[in-house]
Order: C-alpha cells, then structure tokens, then sequence
C-alpha cells in the first residue's frame, strides 16, 4: 500500500509506529479496567466482608487488588517505556531529514536559525512520554465511563456529559486566553538566547570597546518581555486550572449527591452501590480532560513546534539522490550565470561566462560589491542561478550530489571558520584522519612546522570557532582543508586576507605545486601579489564582466591606478 501523499513526513513517520500505537491502546484500556479496583474492592468488601463477617474473604480480596496495582503499575511503565521509545525512534527517524532541511534551509536563508529547529525536534520527542499523551489513549475508557453512567440512570449519563461540556469548554478558554502570549513568550526566549549566544562570540569586541552594559540592556530587553508573555500566559492559565481542578472535585460531589437523591425517589437502577460507581465513573470521564487541560502549555509548544517543523520540511524538499558520476577532472564552464541572493529578486551577477581547463588558474577582481563573493558561491553550487549554468566536466554543480562532489572541491570561503575539534580534524574536514594526506595540505600551505612545534601537535583543539589560534593560523588551516586530498577544483574568496609575507608566499607556493597536480583555480582577491601565479583574468564591476583573458593581456589593458595594490589591500564586503 503505498504511503498517502496528502500527509507530511512527520504524519507518515508517525504511521510507520502503528503496531506500537495498537499495542498502546490495548494497554490503556486494560489500565483503565484496573483503575475501578478501588471501586471493585470497596464495594465488594460492603456486600461480602461486611455481611459475612469472613477474614478470609477480605484478606483474598485484598490480594486480589494489591495484585491488580502492582499489574496496572507494570502495564503504565511498559506504556510509558514504550511512549518514549517511540519518541527516540521518531527521532532518529527524522532527524537526518530535518538536520539536512536545517542545513539547505540555512543555506538558501530559508529560515531564521537552528536552534530553533534543534528545540522543535527535542520538543516533539519530549511529548511522547507527556501526561497529556497518556491522557488521550484514556479517551475511549472514558466513553465506556459515560455509556456505563446512561446505564444507570440517564439523568445521572446527561449530568455527566453536561460536566465533561463544561470541562470541555474550560479548554477551550485556556487555548483562547494563553496561546498567543505562550507562542510569543517562546519566540522572545529563543530570541533573547539567540542573541546571548551571538554576543558571547564577540566577547573581545564588547570588552575591548565598552560595549558590555549596552549589550547587555539589550538582552535585558529581550529577557524581560519574554518574561511578561510568559506571565501573562501563567496568569490565564492559573485561574482556569484551578477552575478545571474544582470542576473535577464537584462533579463527584455533585453525582453522589444526585445519585442518593434518586435512590431516595426510588428511581436509582441498581441500588445504593449505584451511588459510588456513578460518582466514580464521573471522575473517570473528566480525568483525561483536566491531565489535558493542566498539560496545555505543553500542548501549545508541541504543536508550535510541530508546525514549524512541517513549514520547514514542505518548504526544503528532500534531496534528491542523482546517479553518481564519474569522478570530474576539473573542467569548468560558466554559461551565461545570472543570479541574485537567496529570498531577493534583484540580480548581483549578470552574463558572467567564461571556461577553464583542468590545471588553469583564474584571478578574480574587481571593486567591493561587484559580485566576486556571489560568483564562489555560485561556482561552488551553493546558491541557485537564476539562469544560466556552472558545470564542471559538463556537469551541473548545483544538482550533483555534495557528499559524492565535495572530496573533489576545495573551497576557502571570504569568512574563515573553523569547526571545534583538533587541527587535524579540520583540515580532513572531519571525515578519517589520513595524517599523510593531512600534512600533506599542512605542507603545502606552510603550517606543518608551526604544528609540530605545538605540544600537542596536530592533535591540538582549535575551540569554539577556531578562537584559540589567530586570524593568520585560522586563515592557513581553512586553506590547508581546501586542498586537503587533492581537489580538481578550488575556490579561494580572499586567500591571503589575513596573511603575512610568509604567508602570501606560502599560498603562491600552494597554488603552484596544485596546479601542476592538475588542479583547477578560481582565486578572488583585492591583492596583486597573487596574481602572478594566474594564467586568466576576470574583471567584475558592478555584477557585470568587464574583462576577461590571458592576465598578461587583461593587466596591460587595465590602468595602474585601477589594479588593486598589496600595499593598500581592500577586503570585498558580501560581494
């Protein structure tokens, strides 16, 4: 039978449990049977102990119920292991998909950030072992509650159903009067931690210039109204909990009270014993309703999280697996390539074009905000062009499946970061430590001395987003990860940005011993000293090619106070 395809991934993840979801309910039906023990025994224990005056009777009954516990204590742990193994599996089950929807999400500025989609997915597996999950398996035990009440007398079935009306409706309240200020209350928390995770990675800048107490106020403002909605949304809550609480008490009250007056009017089927399992099966029906009613916040964040989940799912379809290709030489070819950023219509590259053969090197320049940046990302598949194409031997970049193309790409992005793990983590780009391929690139980049004088050696931990090494030391162990393995094609955004002398002559170093290999080059820069190693010249200026050929042709048609200088180097603002 083939999968409805009207239904989200998470609702088709959810049927794949549904042997799990059965046995669940056979559970809780069979709890609930037990949970009229009490009233079983009490009645029992009137019309036999009581009369009979037997020891033996009462101490058989007894264990009869202490048997009947200690049965729905075991039936309501098997429940809840199941629940919540249900809620890893459900898990597990998504969270590649929902990781790689995060991840194309982000890329494609989709979506705001991951943390919020990291909490969505934690808040869903969470809720599987919640009260009011429980609460609704005990629904159909709490229809053969009113069924067994009309039975009785169904004056006593109505008042039942009236109760279960007004509980009904105390929820519905609840939902009108806190889902707003709990919807917003959440999205002010995620956005107060938001920003306290982004202030803490610019510590030094805060400290260095006085910024502290001014970024500070600024979460205290965020923090503060989380802080009213969320009062807000305790305040309404509160009071129709407490309205939910006193209805459940009365209701008892309010069926024994009605049942003895029938048995007084003679009209009670069944006796006095009717009184007490009436005024019990009422707490049995209103039982389910208040574990919902007082679990509500629960309930909002769950299907908040649970919406944006399937937004996010609809909006980045899976990826589609394509038929692997043969490894690429590092032909590349830009076909007419108009594009503009993710979520914007106004183009930043128009009617770029150009091809280069494996082992070329091609340099890039231009003035800030003429499209150099757009034109990596574009060349490494990561943006989608609006027309026109990127292929490397032939092949479309955008479509070819990453985790197949990206051993044979390199790709230095304009801002370096690095991952938290060991330097020889992140130049194998934390995939199997080959430590010959990774001095290899250390070599190449003149880094390998540097590691070894280290205590720790290539085994040294960069931290959290490389912070404990320097622009220059970050700037090198990015590059080494992009040639790490020998790629056909590579892309460097401002190589040599943060480098020194050394360092410079480290990357035309690089560039030669990698061309020679037969590596493809696109090298982006605003510095001349790199240029040397090119053998083609592209000029953007305004998303447009100016200029475009051999770089000794290119560099004499320019004017020397037009070619960018090493002396005065200018780094591309989100070109």
């Amino acid at each position: 039978m083939k999968p409805d395809s009207s239904l989200s991934e998470l609702r088709l993840a959810l049927l794949g449990f549904k042997s799990v979801w059965r046995s669940v309910i056979v559970i809780s039906l069979i709890i609930g049977l037990l949970g009229f023990t009490s009233t079983v025994y009490m009645l029992e224990v009137y019309d036999r102990v009581v009369t009979s005056r037997s020891v033996t009777t009462l101490l058989m009954l007894t264990v009869v119920a202490f048997g009947a516990y200690a049965v729905m204590e075991v039936l309501e742990k098997i429940r809840s292991r199941m629940l919540w193994s249900v809620g890893i599996q459900f898990e597990l089950k998504l969270v590649d998909r929902v990781y790689n929807a995060m991840f194309d999400g982000l890329l494609k500025k989709q979506m705001g950030g991951a943390l919020t989609v990291q909490n969505d997915l934690r808040t869903v597996r969470e809720f599987f072992n919640n009260p009011a999950l429980s609460a609704v398996f005990e629904v159909p035990m709490a229809l053969v509650a009113v069924v067994l009440i009309f039975f009785i007398n169904p004056l006593l079935g109505w008042a039942a159903f009236v109760g279960a009306l007004m509980q009904t409706f105390v929820a519905w309240l609840l939902q009108r009067a806190s889902r707003k200020p709990l919807l917003e209350a959440q999205r002010r928390s995620q956005e107060a931690q938001i920003y306290a995770e982004a202030s803490l990675r610019n510590t030094q800048v805060m400290e260095s210039m006085g910024m502290m107490p001014a970024v500070m106020a600024q979460w205290q403002k965020k923090q503060q109204a989380f802080l009213a909605f969320q009062a807000r949304a305790s305040e309404s809550a509160g009071g129709l909990n407490a309205v939910s609480k006193l209805l459940q008490q009365l209701m008892g009250s309010v069926m024994l009270g009605l049942a003895a007056w029938m048995l007084l009017e003679h009209s009670l089927n069944g006796g006095s014993s009717m009184m007490i399992i009436s005024s019990v099966l009422a707490g049995r029906l209103l039982t389910p309703l208040t574990q919902v009613v007082q679990q509500w916040s629960a309930l909002v964040s769950v299907t908040a999280s649970w919406t944006r989940l399937e937004q996010l799912l609809a909006l980045v379809p899976a990826r589609a697996s394509n038929m692997a290709l043969p490894a690429p030489k590092g032909e590349l070819i830009v076909e007419a390539l108009t594009a503009a950023p993710p979520g914007q219509a106004q183009p930043v590259l128009r009617g770029v074009q150009f091809g280069l053969p494996p082992g070329c090197v091609l340099g890039v320049i231009g003035p800030s905000a003429s499209g150099k940046t757009s034109l990596a990302r574009l060349l490494m598949g990561i943006w989608v062009p609006m027309a026109g194409k990127v292929r490397l031997d032939g092949a479309d970049v955008h479509i070819w499946d990453k985790e197949e193309l990206g051993p044979y790409l390199g790709y230095l992005p304009q801002g370096v970061e690095l991952m938290e793990g060991t330097l020889a983590e992140n130049i194998a780009r934390f995939g199997d430590v080959d430590m010959g391929r990774v001095q290899d690139a250390a070599r190449l980049v003149g880094l390998h001395e540097f590691i070894l004088s280290l205590p720790d050696g290539y085994e040294t931990a960069v931290g959290r987003d490389g912070g404990l090494l320097s622009g220059g030391q970050r700037q090198r162990v990015a590059l080494a990860r992009a040639l790490f393995g020998n790629p056909v094609l590579v892309v460097l955004d401002e190589p040599n940005s943060s480098l020194d002398e050394a360092g410079d002559a480290a990357l035309s170093q690089a560039i030669q011993v990698m061309k020679s290999r037969g590596t493809t080059f696109v090298v982006i820069t605003h510095r001349t000293s790199v240029l040397s190693v090119t053998d083609r010249l592209l000029l953007l200026r305004d998303g447009t090619q100016q200029m475009y050929g051999p770089t000794a042709e290119v560099m004499q048609k320019l004017m020397p106070a037009q070619v960018p200088t090493q002396a005065a180097p200018v780094v591309a603002q989100g070109a």
